[in-house]
């Protein structure tokens, strides 16, 4: 259980901890809780008082009996019977829920509104009827008297649904082109909705016809706030007979007496959020507003603050347990909140258990844990000569870094370092100092990196300057403002360098075209001075006097690149020089290397023959080839030539073959000394 306090108003948080998974079996989460003291040392107030990602609306029975509330995924209702701690059913739906109204005692007669014009009814057993509206609905409220719904929404109509009849009845035409919220007085039966242009209509249901205006707009709007657009009416809720409080989509609520059009006082949440809610708590003259961020406690005569709540997760509803100190949220997140605050009011009878558990905390208030206690690292340790603390009581391991006294930590330091007030001292005195220099004129300093380049740059916007003034042109922005060029000044690898090939060729030109902008600049400052002329030169049609300039220019530039040359030329060959120098004075050792097994060394004259072979041009190739014999060159009958290659035959081939030569020659031979002996046996038959 999570205790907070602001005003000195305590606040405990029943949902808070963690929550266990409802895949586990049984035997798991009893393991679970003998493990994890979180887990045992959590309140679960009511079992699974949750919804599967989303809740949006949460409310309780006349009866005080069931909780009950809507969410999602799937959109689906559940009831909570406080008797059992439990859940009592839950009924998946079609659509998600807009909001929904419990009409009976209990849980027996419910009215959903969906997203999609439907509106569902519901009884003991489950689903009973579903109807439509002409239009889409945000928000409608029951009238006890005539059983009569009334709806509104993306309308200008209020449609009337009579429950007793079972048919639509005359709709209510409005003057507002659409409705968010309606609210009916449980006293004199006023309806009341809020619309889009920040009015409030009031109707008399018994005539149908509208006995009051109210422009929230216009009273939301004070000296203090910043409105974008037109604050709509987001929350409407009445407070006996006379009282009526108005929430605004810019986050003001303000509090009416009917019998007046101001308001009695405005509040402000200061987040430019939507109210979403607004409840009243009677014996402590309180008015609990919520936006989706934060939750209000006020005074309702003063406006002065209560005490406020800010969950983790947004806030979509608010719902105060009646006669109690109890109160519900329906959040963006699957857990629904509930917060006791024992100031409001006493705990509900189904858990008297909480006055006595909250009286025992205040009886023996327990420090938290790390109250006045510095968190600091190893090296801060070791920077402040405590690291042989490490493991000893002093200090208590967390995370990355440990937690001490913060009077220890406070000691150490001081001898650590006893001269930190007389340097904060004289930090501050430069400060002030710094303050007063910034009055004066300020020297433009030279960046770290390529400061010839930007004196070069501050040169050149300074003359661009005088000119722009004179002219009454806007200035350019200056290159070293830039923040997309800001490394090149900043980072050393952007330095210019100043001795490479590139730049020394290209300075000339560099050079050359600076001394030409300056002496634009004297010629156009001197036709400005005679007023001869105006305006200034088409592009494209230069005078005698600049062309002349710009062959002078050339010439020199010309001249200039060519000594670069030179000097590069030279300077490479004494580069070379030293080189040779150095590789006549290195002694070469001779290097061996290993054959592999199944290959034959081969001379290096063969490599030589071929890197000439390789030097030599292709026609000089193809005629050492025919040559040899590999090549044959013949024309076609087209006109075109045929070139057939023949590949040259390694070592290990020749002897292939020379082997299959032998081979055959062999066998030639035995061929003709059988044949001889079969001609010769066949002649000694005849003869006899």
């Amino acid at each position: 259980m999570q205790v907070s306090s602001l005003n000195e108003v305590k606040i405990y948080s029943l949902s808070a901890g963690r929550s266990l998974p409802e895949w586990l079996s049984d035997r798991k989460k009893r393991a679970l809780q003998k493990k994890d003291v979180d887990i045992r040392r959590r309140i679960e107030l009511i079992q699974d008082f949750e919804m599967p990602t989303v809740s949006t609306k949460i409310k309780v029975s006349r009866d005080g009996q069931y909780i009950m509330a809507v969410g999602t995924y799937k959109p689906r209702i559940r009831c909570f019977d406080t008797y059992q701690l439990s859940q009592k059913f839950e009924r998946c739906l079609d659509s998600e829920v807009v909001t929904f109204e419990i009409l009976s005692d209990d849980y027996s007669k419910i009215v959903l509104l969906e997203c999609g014009r439907f509106v569902e009814f519901h009884s003991q057993h489950g689903h009973y009827y579903k109807t439509r509206i002409p239009k889409f609905g945000r928000d409608f409220s029951y009238h006890y008297p005539s059983c009569d719904l009334y709806f509104v929404g993306a309308s200008s109509e209020v449609y009337r649904l009579n429950l007793e009849q079972g048919r639509f009845l005359n709709s209510l035409q409005t003057d507002a082109s659409e409705s968010n919220v309606c609210d009916i007085n449980p006293v004199h039966f006023l309806f009341a909705m809020g619309t889009v242009e920040g009015k409030v209509e009031c109707w008399d249901p018994r005539t149908r016809n509208r006995v009051g205006l109210l422009d929230c707009a216009l009273s939301s709007v004070t000296a203090d706030t910043e409105i974008e657009g037109l604050p709509s009416i987001s929350a409407l809720k009445f407070d006996g007979a006379l009282n009526m409080a108005v929430g605004t989509s810019t986050g003001q609520v303000l509090l009416y007496d009917l019998r007046s059009s101001n308001p009695l006082i405005v509040k402000d949440h200061h987040y430019g959020l939507p109210i979403k809610s607004i409840q009243f708590q009677r014996q402590l003259d309180l008015i609990i507003s919520a936006d989706s961020r934060i939750i209000k406690m006020w005074n309702k005569d003063t406006g002065k603050i209560f005490t406020s709540m800010e969950p983790e997760h947004d806030i979509n509803d608010v719902c105060l347990y009646p006669n109690s100190g109890m109160l519900m949220t329906a959040n963006e997140a699957p857990k629904m909140n509930i917060y006791y605050i024992p100031v409001l009011g006493p705990a509900p009878k189904w858990c008297s258990f909480l006055d006595s558990l909250t009286e025992e905390l205040e009886e023996n208030p327990e420090s938290t844990v790390y109250d006045d206690y510095k968190f600091v690292t190893r090296k801060d340790l070791e920077n402040l000569g405590l690291a042989h603390l490490i493991g000893s009581s002093l200090l208590r391991a967390y995370m990355h870094g440990f937690f001490m006294d913060i009077r220890l930590y406070h000691k150490a330091k001081m001898m650590a370092n006893p001269f930190a007030y007389e340097e904060y001292r004289r930090e501050k005195i430069r400060q002030k100092i710094e303050e007063t220099r910034a009055q004066r004129v300020q020297l433009k300093k030279l960046p770290k990196v390529n400061k010839e380049l930007a004196l070069k740059l501050i040169e050149e916007e300074g003359e661009e300057q005088q000119v722009t003034r004179k002219r009454k042109q806007k200035n350019l922005p200056s290159l070293l403002k830039d923040d997309r060029f800001k490394i090149m000044f900043e980072n050393p690898d952007f330095q210019v360098d100043e001795q490479s090939e590139e730049f020394r060729l290209l300075n000339p030109l560099v050079s050359k075209i600076s001394e030409k902008r300056k002496r634009k600049l004297k010629i156009l400052e001197e036709l400005e001075a005679h007023e001869q002329e105006e305006e200034e030169e088409p592009e494209g049609k230069a005078s005698d006097a600049e062309s002349s300039e710009s062959s002078d220019d050339e010439k020199g530039w010309v001249e200039e690149v060519r000594k670069q040359r030179k000097l590069l030329r030279q300077e490479e060959k004494v580069k070379r020089q030293e080189r040779f120098k150095e590789d006549q004075q290195t002694l070469l050792k001779p290097q061996f290397f290993e054959i592999k097994e199944g290959e034959e060394f081969r001379s290096f004259k063969d490599s030589a023959k071929k890197q000439k072979l390789m030097k030599k041009t292709l026609g000089d190739r193809l005629k050492l080839e025919e040559k040899l014999g590999t090549l044959n060159v013949s024309d076609t009958t087209v006109g075109s030539k045929q070139a057939t290659f023949k590949l040259k035959k390694s070592e290990q081939q020749k002897k292939q073959q020379e082997a299959e030569k032998q081979h055959r020659q062999e066998r030639r031979t035995l061929r003709r000394s059988a044949n001889h002996l079969k001609s010769r046996r066949g002649r000694g038959r005849l003869f006899h």
